[in-house]
């Protein structure tokens, strides 16, 4: 098997993992927290373009 690739049955494997480790309360919690992660890692990965961008503008005037 060639690494990362994931069949089904091994997804829902992880996911009956996860579902016995963290239990069905928890998991909720820890989706929330990863979109807000992913959430600041994109605005923080746009900033530099932003500031780039009117960085550009002031040398133009």
């Amino acid at each position: 098997m060639i690494l990362g690739v994931f069949g089904p049955w091994q997804v829902i494997a992880i996911l009956v993992v996860a579902l016995l480790l963290f239990g069905g309360k928890k998991i909720p919690e820890l989706m929330k927290g990863l979109g807000k992660g992913v959430k600041e890692f994109k605005e923080a990965s746009g900033k530099p373009e932003d500031e780039k961008a009117s960085s550009d503008e002031e040398k133009k005037s």
